[in-house]
């Protein structure tokens, strides 16, 4: 019984991996105040120029925004809105030229999830102790790096964050919202983890048994 509830952990942590790394995992937009954009504006404009023909420019410009009411704007616009998903931030550090970055990314999102997942489905099936014994050393060398799994959502983070303020400086006010690809990549960790620790229970016992049988 505990074999099928754990090949059915591992099918469903297959299943949510799939969308984990294709969804949109999370969104940053960006808005700018209205007033404060007028003002970038009329600076960009008046920068070149003598500090007489500034002060005069600028003079121009403020009575030119009364006039059109451009000086009571409120509110803010929204100036950038950016969704990504796993594969497509390792596609954007790729066209970056981030290539270590990118590798690292899919290695530790994509490739090694999927290894285990597989490795571990294969080990609860009835194959030679040999082949399983091979496969539970496999996995203890990749569950060392159980913990790039948040390395991979930081990385993502940080580079839409870095990407999202660039030249913009305080002007910018960034908001994100995490999407369905962060919760479908959730569940296959907690689903993984759980599978890992049901495979763990299994083997323990069945060594358990067998050293009984022995002693017996």
């Amino acid at each position: 019984m505990k074999v099928y509830l754990s090949i059915s952990l591992v099918l469903i942590s297959l299943i949510l991996l799939i969308p984990g790394v294709t969804e949109p995992m999370l969104t940053m937009t960006g808005t700018i105040e209205k007033s404060q954009l007028l003002d970038t504006g009329k600076d960009m404009l008046t920068q070149n120029l003598t500090e007489d023909s500034r002060a005069n420019t600028r003079g121009i410009l403020d009575v030119a925004a009364s006039l059109f009411g451009l000086d009571t704007l409120e509110g803010e616009v929204e100036v950038f809105r950016n969704s990504r998903s796993i594969i497509d931030t390792i596609v954007a550090l790729y066209q970056s030229h981030n290539l270590i970055v990118a590798v690292l990314v899919g290695l530790f999102s994509i490739v090694i999830p999927a290894v285990k997942l597989i490795t571990m489905l294969i080990l609860l099936l009835p194959v030679p102790q040999r082949i399983k014994q091979q496969l539970n050393s496999m996995i203890g060398a990749i569950g060392k790096w159980s913990m790039a799994d948040v390395f991979v959502v930081a990385i993502i983070v940080t580079y839409m964050a870095g990407n999202a303020s660039a030249g913009m400086g305080d002007m910018l006010k960034t908001q994100s919202q995490f999407e369905i690809g962060f919760y479908y990549f959730l569940g296959y960790c907690i689903f993984s983890i759980a599978s890992q620790m049901m495979i763990d229970m299994t083997q323990t016992r069945k060594s358990q048994s067998t050293f009984v049988n022995i002693d017996d």
